[in-house]
């Protein structure tokens, strides 16, 4: 469930012209821009940049980009951005950090449905004139590449549909190449890249009743591992997306300086799909509210913005 709080009508014409006024003058109207951009899904979002840019011949996000700094800047500008350009966006980052964050490729590639990546990966090549899979490749190297590669170029099966004999057949498999420590393995790539997510969960569940554990503890071992660490974060986001963000949010929150660069995006991109429920589990878990979190660890017109997010501002 989202915690987006957007309005069922809106002009995006008006919506234009107060962004414009915000960023006109001596100094920007923070406040108004989250008041609008705030409070506005990603339809709305795309209909008020379409209008701005018809009525003022400017480009809002390049507006906005001008007028902003820092963490704010990069949350609104994300957030105002369609979905698969900001992940498409996001991807690009994270490829070209001085080392590779890889995560977020597995999180984009495996949370989205084969639908979804199709789109961040047309809105991929048209921004950056690359394929996805082509940077994957450019900007890793090894088991790292393999397991990448073969996840973005991957469009899974989308339905319910399970095989239980195949499911049993390739937790063995799976099994075998752990206890074998050929972590690896061409099988243990191809079940994560090819399999249906229905399917996958499904493995896992068989993997956990034929062999007394569950395949992530068994991956746990050497923490120092980035392949190790890269196949526990597919299958995390495989099998359940709101515990990975969760820990997503309570790394970021709980390290030594915030990590606000995934605080911001699981909150800009969950805010219109799972936001709430993501909330819910944070609050189990940590015994404090993600807003109180929130509220505790930013400032700012930062904060604002990512309260008005999580549908709170009450902090």
């Amino acid at each position: 469930m989202a915690t987006l709080c957007a309005p069922d009508h809106h002009s995006p014409v008006e919506d234009a012209e107060i962004l414009r006024k915000a960023c006109q003058g001596w100094g920007t109207d923070e406040k108004a821009l989250i008041s609008i951009l705030g409070h506005r899904n990603a339809a709305q979002r795309k209909l008020i940049r379409l209008a701005y840019e018809e009525t003022y011949q400017e480009d809002l996000l390049k507006r906005l980009e001008s007028e902003l700094s820092g963490d704010f800047e990069r949350a609104v500008y994300r957030w105002t951005l369609d979905p698969p350009d900001r992940d498409a966006v996001l991807l690009n980052v994270a490829l070209r950090k001085a080392i590779p964050d890889y995560r977020v490729v597995l999180e984009i590639a495996c949370v989205h449905s084969p639908d979804e990546l199709l789109a961040v990966k047309r809105a991929y090549q048209f921004r950056y004139k690359h394929s996805l899979e082509e940077d994957v490749a450019a900007h890793t190297s090894g088991d790292i590449r393999k397991l990448l590669v073969a996840i973005v170029s991957t469009y899974r099966y989308n339905g319910d549909e399970i095989n239980a004999r195949v499911a049993h057949s390739e937790a063995d498999s799976l099994h075998n190449a752990i206890q074998e420590k050929a972590f690896n393995h061409e099988e243990v790539i191809r079940i994560l890249s090819t399999r249906s997510k229905a399917q996958i969960v499904v493995t896992l569940n068989c993997y956990k009743d034929d062999h007394g554990t569950s395949i992530t503890k068994i991956l746990l071992g050497n923490p120092s591992d980035e392949f190790l660490a890269a196949l526990r974060t597919a299958i995390q986001c495989i099998n359940n997306p709101l515990k990975y963000f969760e820990k997503v949010l309570r790394n970021a929150i709980d390290k030594v300086g915030t990590d606000e660069d995934a605080l911001s995006r699981v909150i800009v991109t969950r805010a219109e799909k799972d936001l709430e429920e993501i909330k819910e589990l944070y609050k189990k878990r940590n015994n404090v509210s993600l807003e109180h979190a929130v509220a505790k660890d930013t400032s700012g017109d930062y904060k604002d913005f990512l309260l008005t997010l999580l549908g709170s501002k009450a902090f």
